[in-house]
């Protein structure tokens, strides 16, 4: 079983409409709603890819209460989200067809009182005592110590259990420092954690900040490695025009996906890269198109070096 971890979990709300205008009324073309959250977008594509998974973190009032409905109506992720007094939040995205753009719209998430955040660290604990490997992924909701990731990732890494972070800010520099197995951030993010704009170099220092394996977003460009084994860059084909929320949260589930099935870094990239595309032509987060990820798969070009680091 593969764990992922949504501390921040939210409604994903999706608007279409023709042209997006400031400052004008739009008629919307279509509505999606589905369980949204970093980590809940992992747990759906590696379902889809076949994977057992779970997802943990909070869920709560109303909002949460429709995500929990939706996510036991469909085939997929065990829920087994710790309930919490607070609302669950609600992320709005309107997409421009005209355009291909997408305007993001994040609320914040619910405190979290001490008594609810006890709760999780124990159904963690009893929940890793059956994975294979966990995902830690996106932000915390008030309430949650600033340096909870770095506890997750010592807890996983004292259980024997491989992990993956997918964060930012303060929660990542701190998280970095616990040691954990891959971290995965975008370009912005690996320059506010390293102090670098150059990706490569970057990816480096990373690396000598604590995580085992950094695997950087470079968007159109792709997917860029550094890991005990070598250094490679993974790019699309094509760049596609879409919604890109979601792409990064597919990419760590290639990534993961790739680790359980003890795959080589290249062909977790070529995985990661390819279901990375073809969400941005998927209808929502969490979801990608199936032939568009099967043909893409042979078309992804990784370049590279492997080595042996000591």
């Amino acid at each position: 079983m593969i764990l992922t971890v949504t501390l921040n979990t939210a409604l994903d709300i999706t608007y279409r409409v023709r042209s997006l205008r400031p400052h004008a009324s739009h008629r919307v073309s279509e509505v999606a709603e589905r369980p949204g959250g970093k980590g809940v977008n992992v747990a759906r594509v590696l379902a889809a890819l076949g994977h057992a998974v779970t997802l943990t973190g909070f869920a709560g009032g109303p909002t949460g209460q429709v995500l929990r409905e939706a996510l036991a109506g469909a085939p997929g992720p065990v829920d087994a989200l710790v309930a919490i007094s607070g609302a669950t939040r609600r992320t709005i995205a309107v997409v421009d067809e005209l355009t291909g753009d997408t305007t993001q719209l994040n609320e914040p998430g619910p405190q979290i009182t001490p008594g609810e955040w006890g709760a999780f660290l124990d159904r963690y604990e009893e929940l890793l005592a059956g994975a294979s490997a966990v995902a830690l992924c996106g932000s915390l909701p008030p309430g949650v110590p600033v340096g909870a990731y770095a506890n997750l990732v010592r807890t996983a890494r004292t259980a024997g259990v491989p992990v993956l972070l997918d964060t930012s800010g303060e929660p990542l520099r701190r998280g970095v420092a616990a040691r954990p197995d891959i971290i995965k951030p975008n370009a912005d993010e690996l320059a506010e954690l390293t102090g670098s704009h150059e990706p490569l170099r970057a990816t480096q220092d990373a690396r000598r900040r604590g995580a085992h394996a950094v695997v950087a977003s470079l968007g159109p460009a792709g997917l860029l490695a550094a890991t005990p084994e070598g250094h490679w860059h993974a790019v699309p084909p094509v760049h596609e025009l879409g919604n890109p929320t979601g792409a990064g949260d597919s990419a760590v589930a290639g990534l993961l996906s790739g680790l359980v099935e003890h795959l080589p870094w290249p062909d977790r990239l070529t995985r990661a890269v390819a279901l990375s595309a073809a969400t941005v032509r998927a209808p929502a987060a969490g979801e990608f198109d199936p032939s568009m990820y099967e043909e893409l798969r042979g078309r992804v070009s990784v370049t590279g070096e492997e080595w042996s680091l000591t």
